[in-house]
């Protein structure tokens, strides 16, 4: 279960020169996300993940590519340096760990429910009306910059924050999550290409 979590769990930038935005910016940056993600159907894009432990001199890197189809069908698959699989589908959650294959009923876990909402949401860009976080806004380096911090206890014992980055044109660039130990895990997404089919295969283990 820490494994999955480990995986699974999003995390953003941490960065300098972070100034708060207006009432203003916040709400055209909601407006232009939320646009983006309803023409959004379909994304796949590559991805490189990082885990940061205070105990360790370097992060741990991890690489793979990622799929997503409306409205929460996710495939996380990590190609280097081990082959793992991990895909949200139909209330599911999928485990391919280097062909140990496993399954869990999300509607049998409130918690793991409410991640796959989390994690759809962040990689479409639809997150801003969810109930469950205080939300701040932030520029950093001049980029979007989105806090989350959970209301939830039951989340918060795992989950401090998420921070999102955004492009200017609205997509999700980086995702952070910080555990309430400090340390974190930061996913960098590339070569994200949108509303292209994707086979029902990738979705499958």
């Amino acid at each position: 279960m820490n494994r999955i979590l480990v995986i699974l769990l999003f995390f953003s930038y941490v960065g300098f020169a972070q100034t708060k935005m207006s009432v203003q910016e916040a709400k055209s940056l909601q407006e232009m996300v939320k646009q983006k993600a309803q023409q959004t159907q379909t994304i796949t894009s590559d991805f490189v993940q990082y885990k940061h432990l205070d105990f360790l001199s370097n992060d741990i890197e991890s690489s793979g590519k990622l799929a997503f189809k409306s409205p929460e069908n996710v495939s996380w698959q990590y190609l280097k340096p081990f082959s793992y699989k991990v895909v949200f589908k139909d209330e599911k959650l999928l485990i391919n760990d280097n062909g140990n294959k496993s399954k869990l009923d999300l509607g049998s876990n409130e918690l793991f429910k409410q991640l796959n909402h989390l994690i759809s949401a962040s990689i479409n860009g639809d997150m801003f009306s969810a109930d469950e976080f205080e939300i701040a806004y932030f520029r950093e380096n001049g980029a979007p910059l989105v806090h989350f911090l959970p209301k939830d206890p039951k989340f918060s014992d795992f989950i401090k924050a998420f921070h999102i980055r955004f492009s200017k044109q609205g997509t999700v660039e980086e995702v952070k999550m910080i555990e309430p130990s400090g340390d974190y895990t930061r996913i960098v997404f590339s070569n994200k290409v949108e509303n292209k089919a994707i086979p029902d295969a990738v979705f499958n283990l």
